[in-house]
């Protein structure tokens, strides 16, 4: 699996789920302004901390399997 290495600059539009209540159990996710178009994923508790970046295919897939309900927490 190739390595990428990339700063997410402030200016990056950081947005949490709807889904999302008070607590602390969130990710928040960015469209990353780079050539590849990478999706960003971080811990909403952690926003100094790492992004996980994702291609486009591999998150409209993840987001795929979450609606399907193929996902199960725990």
């Amino acid at each position: 699996m190739p390595s990428i290495r990339t700063v997410v600059q402030p200016p990056a539009a950081w947005v949490k789920s709807s889904y999302s209540n008070a607590g602390q159990n969130c990710v928040e996710v960015a469209g990353i302004a780079t050539r590849s178009g990478l999706i960003g994923v971080r811990d909403a508790k952690d926003k100094a901390g790492p992004a996980i970046l994702l291609e486009p295919a591999v998150w409209a897939s993840f987001i795929g399997e979450v609606r399907a309900g193929r996902l199960r927490r725990g």
